[in-house]
């Protein structure tokens, strides 16, 4: 249960932190912004593990395979992608696009157990649930003509 609750506050922190991100571009430009988010999140980092304890360093270098210490890259790619969407799309709109992307390249990963994740069997029930996201979409932009 706490896992729901986690993945909600998620949610809520991806979109606030988007439209914080999405200002302060507007301001300096994407690459000054998003380095300021990388930065500002490598001290939080740094600080979070200083106060727990800092034992587990030496074991990036035993992380394998290797391309799984790339996060850091798809993280400041990922900031700068949603910096623009939103820019370009407003909040909502591309909130939406981004968590179906998320929930569709998702079920690939797992159906084809890329990256060491666990694989999973083709559902139409899933198939089908993304489909009424999809729809959820397209109702969602379609605007009434006055």
């Amino acid at each position: 249960m706490i896992g729901f609750f986690i993945a909600i506050a998620s949610g809520i922190l991806m979109s606030v932190q988007g439209v914080f991100n999405t200002g302060v571009s507007k301001t300096t430009g994407l690459w000054v912004s998003n380095s300021w988010v990388q930065a500002t999140a490598l001290l939080i980092c740094l600080g979070g593990w200083l106060i727990t304890g800092r034992e587990h360093f030496s074991m990036l270098f035993k992380v394998q395979p290797k391309y799984m210490l790339l996060g850091g890259v798809l993280g400041a790619l990922i900031t700068l992608t949603v910096m623009q969407s939103m820019n370009a799309l407003g909040p909502a709109k591309a909130v939406l696009f981004i968590v179906i992307a998320q929930i569709a390249s998702a079920y690939v990963i797992q159906l084809l157990g890329w990256f060491g994740a666990q694989k999973t069997d083709l559902s139409v029930h899933k198939i089908l649930g993304l489909g009424i996201a999809v729809t959820g979409i397209l109702i969602f932009q379609w605007e009434r003509s006055a």
